[in-house]
């Protein structure tokens, strides 16, 4: 019988567990699940999650990872899309404490790092205000699954001696109000989550404060996946680039982008794969 809980019912949005008498405090740890590559989950995500009661879990987890955890942790999606989500932050946010209140080991399971457009801040200071135990476990970011996987390093002592992750979108969904003459800077490079819808508007912005059309960009989309795609332009090139992608995607910005591979994802071999090969274990 499949492990999997059904969804938390729509009516009051939290679902406690509640038991017979008291139990001793749970805990919250927000848990970077990496960019989707099994292979590059931390080795203490991989030993946190062994420990879930529960499990919340944004929605481009793989089932591989998710399948780490206990068969007897309930897991929750919290799924957020553009303009669609399934639970509101603050929902999150009282369903996390919530669980951790009756006894429980909450494992929040965020897509990449919790702390780089994760949303992580908000749900530990929510911890903290209920007075829940709450501990961090750092992922692998996208940007940096992006930039190994297309061979053009964030930072190079000839073409970028400074990188800045920013937002593709503001609270309001319109183009952020960043620092463009900043960002604008040469050998700077400038990587832009969630900025696929934007990258028209982002564009023009950096090219008005002054950074050369010619600048190298890359999109990477589904980064470290099996079905990831790389498209390789540059800066004038950009928003045209980012109308070929439908899936989530990054856009990378700088000089050093003109290292970048364009195509799929050629990915070496697993560990696990390789260690056959060669025997390892026999």
């Amino acid at each position: 019988m499949s492990h999997r809980a059904p969804k938390a019912p729509a009516a009051n949005r939290l679902v406690v567990l509640g038991g017979d008498g008291v139990r001793a405090a749970g805990s919250v740890w927000l848990v970077g699940a990496g960019p989707g590559d099994p292979e590059l989950l931390t080795l203490k995500a991989f030993k946190v999650l062994a420990t879930a009661d529960v499990v919340v879990h944004d929605g481009l987890v793989s089932d591989e990872i998710l399948d780490l955890a206990p068969v007897s942790a309930r897991r929750i999606s919290v799924a957020k899309r553009k303009s669609r989500h399934s639970y509101a932050q603050d929902e999150i946010n009282r369903m996390l404490t919530a669980f951790a209140l009756e006894g429980l080991t909450v494992i929040r399971l965020k897509g990449g790092d919790p702390f780089i457009f994760g949303r992580g801040g908000e749900e530990l200071e929510a911890c903290r205000e209920a007075g829940v135990a709450c501990y961090v476990v750092p992922g692998v970011t996208a940007a940096l699954a992006s930039a190994a996987s297309a061979g053009a390093p964030l930072t190079h002592r000839g073409a970028a001696q400074a990188v800045t992750f920013v937002t593709g979108h503001a609270a309001t969904g319109e183009t952020p109000d960043l620092d463009w003459a900043s960002l604008a800077k040469p050998n700077h490079t400038v990587v832009i989550y969630m900025g696929v819808s934007t990258a028209a508007a982002i564009a023009t912005r950096l090219m008005d404060a002054g950074r050369a059309a010619s600048t190298p960009a890359l999109i990477v989309e589904k980064a470290s996946r099996a079905d990831e795609r790389r498209v390789v332009t540059d800066l004038a090139g950009l928003a045209e680039a980012a109308a070929q992608v439908s899936g989530p995607a990054l856009l990378i910005v700088g000089e050093a982008m003109a290292l970048a591979q364009a195509g799929t994802a050629q990915f070496v071999q697993s560990i696990e794969a390789r260690g056959l090969e060669r025997g390892v274990g026999s």
